[in-house]
């Protein structure tokens, strides 16, 4: 969410109903942040921390063998007892580390943990998401989306066939590793379809992931080795549509 502000000189020769505007205005824009980054983004991806200070690994939302035969059971136990917990780690370190050069004044290593930062955050915030935009085929999982998300799918791509078309190649495309996902963007209410580089790069500003999927190997080599096209068109029969809606309306949609 972006918010311009105009920073006037002379506040002091504007007229008090200006003023008054004006300070309305600010304390307006400073709580919108605020706004967003607790109410929208938790109920999507990753929790907030217990305590404050460290990232948790969540617990999956049904058990390792829910989604066979379309995910296999080692496959989602390896992915996130392995994969996910060491973006978990991975975040916690860097944090660990810009407090430190926060308190030491020493920012030589400050390029290496932004980036281990990103890299790490991005990880596990997405897959957070993904467990949750999951579910058991016929539990939950698969079908055609109805609703509020039917429409915004049907406003934003023409068709529900134009969007998962579009969607499968954004996935099918990705270069080595990464995401497709699809953004809500809330300036104009539109959904996207967009790609990210591992889980970080490529990112789109002024929109958020309300739905994606994980193309890196780990995600789908056990069971479909190189066939990643497979394994998205699979991966569709356990897309949870109504966690998929109710990220949509957790962000204005």
């Amino acid at each position: 969410m972006c918010v311009g502000l105009f920073v006037l000189s002379s506040p002091r020769l504007l007229p008090e109903s200006i003023m008054s505007t004006r300070r309305s205005f600010l304390a307006a824009a400073a709580a919108a942040p605020a706004v967003l980054s607790m109410h929208a983004l938790p109920a999507i991806g990753a929790e907030p921390t217990p305590d404050g200070t460290a990232h948790v690994l969540p617990a999956l939302p049904y058990a390792a063998d829910a989604l066979e035969p379309h995910i296999d059971a080692k496959t989602m136990t390896i992915h996130h007892s392995k994969h996910h917990a060491a973006y978990v780690a991975g975040l916690n370190k860097a944090e660990e580390e810009l407090a430190k050069a926060r308190i030491s004044g020493d920012y030589a290593l400050i390029q290496h943990w932004s980036k281990q930062a990103a890299f790490h955050g991005g990880g596990h915030w997405l897959h957070s998401m993904f467990w949750k935009v999951m579910a058991p085929p016929g539990r939950g999982g698969g079908g055609k989306p109805t609703g509020k998300i039917m429409a915004a799918i049907v406003a934003s791509f023409g068709s529900y066939d134009a969007f998962t078309a579009q969607f499968s190649a954004a996935a099918n495309a990705v270069e080595g590793s990464g995401w497709a996902l699809l953004h809500y963007r809330q300036s104009d209410g539109k959904l996207l379809i967009l790609q990210a580089e591992n889980q970080h790069k490529l990112s789109s500003w002024g929109s958020t992931p309300i739905l994606g999927i994980d193309v890196w190997e780990h995600a789908y080599y056990l069971t479909y080795q190189n066939r990643r096209a497979d394994y998205v068109k699979a991966w569709w029969n356990v897309v949870n549509w109504a966690q998929v809606e109710q990220n949509l309306v957790s962000l204005g949609g």
